[in-house]
């Protein structure tokens, strides 16, 4: 369940933060507020299954890329997400994502169109992480 602390005001388009104790969980957290943005993750029941793989150095640009391969798989297989993993070895990513087929029963959201690269910021502070960015809505 996303928390209001997982959002922040940005014009006309919204920010979504994601926490976490690794870096990972961090992503993991922002792809669950993203989608949070599409419908009511709870009334979700995770089916179907997709996997993401990239390679990417530099880790704002992986947290991006991250959300926009989670996007384009759920538009390209009508699913919304709700269940994520992340997994980082060396510069090679990969990812899990659970979630269903839009149906019915699922109420539409916010239509979230991609991560963009504005106020984009990945930091850890302390032991939690704090990975954030601009949705185009």
């Amino acid at each position: 369940m996303s928390r209001k602390d997982n959002y922040f005001e940005h014009d006309a388009d919204v920010g979504i933060i994601g926490y976490g104790t690794s870096m990972e969980a961090c992503f993991a957290d922002a792809a669950k507020a993203m989608f949070a943005l599409m419908a009511d993750l709870s009334a979700v029941h995770p089916s179907h299954e997709i996997n993401v793989e990239f390679t990417e150095e530099d880790i704002e640009l992986a947290f991006v890329t991250w959300l926009n391969l989670l996007i384009g798989q759920a538009q390209a297989n009508n699913l919304i997400l709700a269940e994520f993993e992340l997994k980082k070895t060396g510069f090679f990513w990969q990812g899990k994502a659970r979630g269903e087929s839009w149906h019915a029963g699922i109420e539409r959201g916010i239509e979230v169109k991609g991560a963009t690269l504005t106020l984009l910021s990945v930091k850890q502070k302390g032991d939690l992480w704090q990975a954030k960015c601009v949705v185009d809505v």
